[in-house]
């Protein structure tokens, strides 16, 4: 039990972790008489101004943001030379200690806690505030199955300092975007990413990248693509894989936007549910379509047939009843066979129409993803090229921005590297 009262106020009752930027303790608000949660900077940030100044205003913006997934802040300030954050105090586990303990979660768990972590980005990001650290570890669950996003603010802060690749952030690149890997400018699309490799790691029990080293990791989330879930769980809904690699596309263009991607993972929900509302065509009767075998037992009773007393002997029927008896079976075989094709080739002349997407650069998997999500076929050839690395597309045809009907045929052509040539025997020749 840890005896101490931080700035006169807050008495710290118990230390309940500890990271690479703060000491976090569950605490006593004796002024409020409520159970708070104190993190505590390191002291390796208390010299550096810039930091502290960013920190202190990224903490405040947070503090501004109320959502019941977000974890609420409720004081900023220094004392003993130490800064300090005291914020809403959880109960329960991190969501990388519920992983750790019981592996991957059912789909449906795992979309309903990613759901709510887009929603708490989603009001963050309206108030121009990006996480720039979404991963496990500060993901709360709480004892019903809920769960807040803890940190906000300081994450920022972190991010936006000096900062090398070391052990510190070994956690954190795990689930880098590749824009926070390459060090450039970071958008909300980031925490897109995050949130996709968070999805994916709860899916599958694992990460999708993973090394030696903190740059090692970062390369990979620049360079290389994750391995199919379908290959860690088998029999996983197509359409949640094709969620995750859409949140995990390493251009942010391609991935959903954070406003709409709590209700992307809603309707993902309902298919899988199934309760998509149909809607029922009215009936027509003028439309021209196949009778059931009840509606042609009723019509048959109901046209009154004459007897005919002296049927003709086979043998003695006229010609043209032969010819027509002939041409009738030639006719349904020939409405059977159109019915077929129209039926099996109907969506050639689909009238939908969609505009291709540009994955000219992209790796294949994932340009394939694009294409197909589009409802657009793929085909792939490949293609010598030095200054394209290995399996990523060098050019498409259709062209990206050309509008096409949907189930329209897509070439990509992949780089297959530079082209090798046979070098002749010189060896005994003079040079002339």
């Amino acid at each position: 039990m840890v005896e101490r009262v931080l700035d006169g106020r807050y008495a710290l009752e118990m230390l309940v972790g500890s990271g690479g930027m703060a000491d976090v303790y569950r605490a006593k608000d004796q002024l409020l008489e409520r159970t708070v949660a104190v993190k505590i900077l390191h002291q390796q940030y208390e010299h550096d101004t810039e930091f502290i100044g960013r920190f202190q205003r990224e903490a405040k913006a947070a503090a501004r943001i109320t959502h019941p997934n977000i974890v609420n802040v409720y004081d900023v300030g220094v004392a003993e030379g130490r800064h300090y954050i005291v914020m809403e105090y959880v109960p329960g586990r991190t969501l990388k200690e519920r992983i750790k303990e019981e592996g991957a979660l059912p789909v449906a768990q795992a979309l309903h806690i990613a759901k709510q972590i887009a929603g708490a980005l989603a009001q963050a990001h309206a108030n121009n505030l990006v996480h720039c650290d979404i991963k496990p570890h500060n993901i709360l669950v709480m004892p019903d199955g809920n769960v807040k996003v803890a940190d906000f603010g300081i994450a920022r802060a972190v991010t936006e300092s000096t900062m090398t690749y070391n052990d510190n952030i070994m956690g954190s690149v795990h689930y880098f975007s590749p824009e926070q890997a390459r060090g450039t400018i970071i958008t909300p699309k980031s925490d897109v990413y995050s949130l996709g490799v968070v999805l994916y790691e709860m899916l599958s029990g694992h990460i999708p990248f993973d090394g030696n080293t903190a740059v090692s990791i970062a390369r990979k989330h620049l360079e290389e693509e994750p391995q199919p879930l379908r290959r860690l769980v088998p029999g996983i809904p197509p359409v949640v894989e094709a969620l995750v690699a859409r949140m995990m596309a390493k251009d942010p263009a391609q991935r959903p936007d954070s406003s709409t991607l709590a209700a992307d993972i809603a309707h993902t929900e309902q298919l899988l549910r199934g309760d998509q509302t149909t809607a029922v065509p009215a009936f027509d009767p003028d439309a021209t379509r196949v009778l059931s075998p009840q509606e042609a037992q009723e019509i048959h009773a109901a046209v009154p047939v004459e007897e005919n007393t002296e049927p003709v002997p086979v043998n003695e029927r006229p010609f043209y009843q032969k010819k027509k008896f002939k041409f009738g079976i030639v006719l349904v075989l020939l409405l059977g066979f159109f019915t077929g094709f129209f039926l099996s080739f109907g969506k050639f002349w689909s009238s939908v129409e969609v505009t291709v997407p540009d994955v000219t650069g992209k790796q294949l998997t994932l340009a394939r993803q694009i294409l197909e999500d589009q409802h657009l076929r793929v085909t792939v050839a490949e293609t010598y090229d030095a200054s394209v690395p290995v399996g990523i597309v060098v050019s498409q045809t259709p062209e990206a921005g050309m509008t096409v009907k949907e189930e329209r045929t897509v070439t990509i052509y992949v780089s297959k590297g530079g082209e090798e040539i046979e070098m002749p025997n010189l060896r005994g020749l003079k040079k002339e």
